[in-house]
């Protein structure tokens, strides 16, 4: 099945919050700087390790010289009321299917392998993906009116900003709003938010703010990309509606939560690296 679903249809909207001209990069151009700063607004710094597109790549995450977890050691609020941290593991117009690994010690970022091959989008990703630290979506705990249980995974986000952020970036960002999609049976909340720093940050306040082809576009690539592997299309929650900014800090909080009692050894960590023994 060739790549011209919606999804590449959807990349001729004009719309410089959500799409860009620029041609997709490889992932060893990504990984062309070895060491960088991760943020302006703290002491963050990522180096690579091992050999760019092979198995063996990480990027690690270090605090002065201490080797931090991006996902249990950078504080998920951000310096201002209703802001957060993202860890960006995908910059934007990129293919490969980079994650914070949350089965290895230190959570590096690596990218995803699936029946033993390196994992790559078949079309680039049109915003900068990652995750939200100190967040989980529970697997044990199933959602009260979607009926279906968490992913095993911190929340996603999708930055819209104008800019194409760094592997391994953490900005702050505001949460404008969330999806509920449906992956294979497992909730996999997408938070849509923009980097505070972008100068389209002051527009946009709540998910009514952003334009329609930007919030279409983002659902349409999230239910269309796995179907060149013949995978089946992903669905949406409550009526495929995008919910508004208070009820993305809502879901994020209840993901804080229950990363806490993971974290703190509540719940059952089972192959999930946390740092506690």
């Amino acid at each position: 099945m060739k790549f011209y679903s919606p999804i590449a249809l959807l990349a001729t909207a004009a719309t410089a919050s959500a799409w860009s001209t620029a041609t997709p990069r490889s992932l060893s151009a990504v990984r062309s700087i070895r060491t960088i700063p991760a943020t302006i607004l703290n002491s963050y710094s990522t180096a690579a390790s091992g050999e760019a597109e092979t198995e063996s790549f990480r990027l690690g995450f270090t605090e002065g010289d201490s080797t931090i977890s991006p996902w249990h050691d950078i504080p998920l609020k951000g310096s201002a009321d209703g802001t957060y941290n993202a860890v960006i593991e995908i910059p934007k117009m990129s293919k490969a299917k980079m994650e914070v690994a949350t089965k290895e010690a230190n959570n590096p970022i690596a990218q995803d392998i699936k029946k033993g091959k390196l994992r790559d989008y078949h079309g680039p990703i049109f915003w900068n993906y990652g995750c939200l630290p100190q967040t989980w979506e529970d697997p044990n705990e199933e959602h009260p009116e979607l009926k279906c249980f968490g992913d095993d995974d911190p929340i996603d986000v999708v930055e819209i900003g104008s800019k194409a952020l760094a592997m391994g970036t953490v900005a702050e960002v505001k949460p404008l709003g969330v999806i509920a999609m449906i992956d294979d049976g497992e909730l996999d909340w997408k938070v849509i938010a923009i980097a505070t720093d972008d100068e389209l940050a002051k527009e946009y306040n709540d998910i009514d703010d952003v334009p329609d082809a930007v919030k279409d576009g983002i659902r349409e690539w999230f239910r269309w990309y796995k179907t060149p592997d013949d995978k089946p299309l992903n669905g949406f929650g409550f009526d495929e509606k995008w919910l508004d900014a208070k009820e993305a800090g809502e879901v994020i909080e209840e993901t804080h939560v229950a990363w806490k009692k993971l974290r703190s050894g509540d719940t059952e960590a089972g192959k999930l690296w946390t740092g506690k023994e």
